[in-house]
C-alpha cells in the first residue's frame, strides 16, 4: 500500500511476489485483507490473480481460515457464486449455514429450537446465497438431512420443487444432476469490477432479456467485458468517447462519492460523440442504494426519441436529464424519458467511479 502512495510503482511486482512466494500462509489467514486491498489498485494484478485462484481451486483453505466468519458479504457471494469452486455442493451450503449462523450468535445451532423468528433472521441474512446454492446436485440423503431441517429459509416454489423431485429417487444416494450437467442455477461469471459483484451482473442480466427477478436461467448468457475504467482511463467524457464511441449493447455502473449509491444504465445501441439523439425503445437505468441488491430502482425509456443522450461534453447519459454524467461538468438525474426518477433527490452529484461494460452472449 505504502509503495503505491508513494508512486513507486516499481516495488509492486517484488512486494507481490515475496508476499505470494514466502507468505502464502499468512495470506490465507488474512485473505480478507489481501483481497479487498489488492482489487483496489489495479497495480496489484497478480495478487488479483492469486486471490481469484485461491478461491476457486482451494476455497476451503479460506473457510477454514480464522477470520472466515468475519468475510464480507459481497466477497462471500463473490465466491459462493464462482461455478468452478472446487468443492462439493454439500459442502458449499455447510459453510453457506456457518458463515449465516456466525452473523447471527443468538441462532442456536441446534435447528430443531428454532423458532419463527429465528428462522426468519437467518432467512435474511441468507437470502442473498440461495439462488447460487445447487440444490439439485445434492443426493437425496444429503437433502434430506442437511437442507430439509432449513426448509423455512428457502422461497416456497424452490422448496416444492425439490421436494417433489428428490422424493421421486429410490436410491438416497443418487442424484438429480450428475457433476457433468450444466448447473441448475445461473452460471456466473466473474465481473472485473470495483463497484458491483457478479449478483449485480445476474440482475441486470434479467433486466436485459425483461425477466422476472425470480426467474431462474440454466445459464447466464452474458459475460460484462470491462471496457473503460475512470480511475485507469480518465474520468473525462473525451477518455469515454475515445474508448466506447460505435461500441453496442454497454452498461454503464456509476459509484456516487461519499455515498451508498450505485447508478447506471443500459444501452442496447452505440454510443456517439456527434450530437445526436439515440432511438430505442429498450434501454433502461436503475440505482442501488445500501449495499442491498434488492434495494433498487429500475426505469425503463418511455419516449424511445430520446433515450441516449450523445454528444462531446456528455459522459454516458440517458434520457434528456434522466442520468445525466459530466455535462459541462455537473452530473444529475431528473425525470425525463424514462418511467421515474432513480434517485431520492435532484441534487447534483459526484462520480468516484464510472465503468462500462460491454455485453457480450457466451
Amino acid at each position: 500500500m505504502a509503495a503505491s502512495e508513494l508512486s513507486l510503482q516499481e516495488l509492486i511486482p517484488y512486494l507481490q511476489s515475496f508476499l505470494i512466494e514466502n507468505k502464502a500462509n499468512w495470506i490465507e489467514q488474512n485473505f480478507n485483507l489481501i483481497y479487498q486491498t489488492s482489487f483496489e489498485n489495479d497495480s496489484f494484478s497478480e495478487l488479483q490473480k492469486y486471490c481469484t485462484d485461491l478461491m476457486t481451486k482451494e476455497p476451503v483453505k479460506i473457510f477454514n481460515s480464522l477470520n472466515f466468519s468475519s468475510i464480507p458479504e459481497k466477497l462471500f457471494l463473490s465466491i459462493i457464486q464462482n461455478d468452478n469452486l472446487q468443492m462439493s455442493e454439500i459442502q458449499i451450503w455447510e459453510h453457506v449455514l456457518k458463515w449465516g449462523l456466525a452473523q447471527n450468535p443468538g441462532l442456536s445451532a441446534d435447528v430443531t429450537n428454532y423458532s419463527k423468528d429465528d428462522f426468519n433472521v437467518l432467512k435474511g441474512t441468507l437470502q442473498q446465497f440461495i439462488p447460487f446454492i445447487k440444490f439439485y446436485y445434492l443426493t437425496s440423503k444429503e437433502f434430506t438431512d442437511k437442507v430439509l431441517p432449513y426448509k423455512k429459509i428457502l422461497p416456497k416454489d424452490l422448496y416444492k420443487n425439490l421436494l417433489k423431485s428428490f422424493l421421486s429417487l429410490l436410491d438416497p444416494n443418487s442424484k438429480l444432476l450428475s457433476n457433468n450437467l450444466k448447473p441448475h442455477v445461473t452460471n456466473l461469471k466473474t465481473v472485473y469490477s470495483k463497484i458491483i459483484t457478479s449478483q449485480h451482473t445476474e440482475l441486470i442480466s434479467k433486466w436485459i432479456d425483461r425477466l422476472k427477478i425470480t426467474d431462474y436461467k440454466l445459464t447466464s448468457p452474458y459475460e460484462f467485458k470491462l471496457l473503460f475504467r475512470g480511475s485507469r482511463d480518465g474520468l473525462t467524457p473525451h477518455k469515454f468517447h475515445e474508448i466506447c464511441d460505435g461500441i453496442p449493447r454497454t452498461v454503464t455502473i456509476i459509484k456516487v462519492k461519499d455515498s451508498n449509491e450505485i447508478l447506471g444504465g443500459y444501452n442496447p445501441i452505440k454510443w456517439y460523440s456527434s450530437n445526436i439523439w439515440g432511438f430505442t425503445k429498450d434501454s433502461f437505468i436503475f440505482s442501488f442504494n445500501n449495499d442491498r441488491i434488492e434495494d433498487y430502482i429500475l426505469s425503463r425509456v418511455t419516449n424511445k426519441s430520446f433515450a441516449i443522450n450523445n454528444g462531446d461534453p456528455y459522459g454516458p447519459s440517458f434520457g434528456t436529464r434522466d442520468l445525466i454524467i459530466w455535462k459541462l461538468g455537473h452530473c444529475y438525474c431528473e425525470k425525463g424519458s424514462y418511467e421515474k426518477p432513480i434517485r431520492k433527490t435532484e441534487n447534483n452529484f459526484t462520480v468516484e467511479e464510472c465503468e462500462v461494460f460491454q455485453i457480450v452472449e457466451q
